[in-house]
């Protein structure tokens, strides 16, 4: 059993047309992943739409934990 317990992964994203890196753990990606394809969206639109709603916020949160919070909420 691979743990769930690993350090935070960087990637690359494209947003709005440019470029951004986004460090979440490997279990965090794989919920991005399966949200994409559950919604049937590439990972940059669905990260790019995550993006505008966290810049509505009050306060808004740093990309990374805006997505942790997002795909919290987004759980069965």
């Amino acid at each position: 059993m691979t743990s769930i317990y690993h350090p935070p992964v960087k990637r690359s994203i494209e947003i709005a047309g440019h470029k951004t890196s986004i460090s979440l753990e490997p279990l965090f990606w794989d919920l991005l992943r399966q949200c994409a394809l559950r919604e049937n969206v590439p990972i940059n639109a669905l990260v790019a739409r995550i993006d505008a709603e966290r810049l509505e916020a009050d306060t808004p949160p740093g990309l990374a934990s805006a997505i942790r919070v997002w795909l919290v909420a987004a759980l069965p």
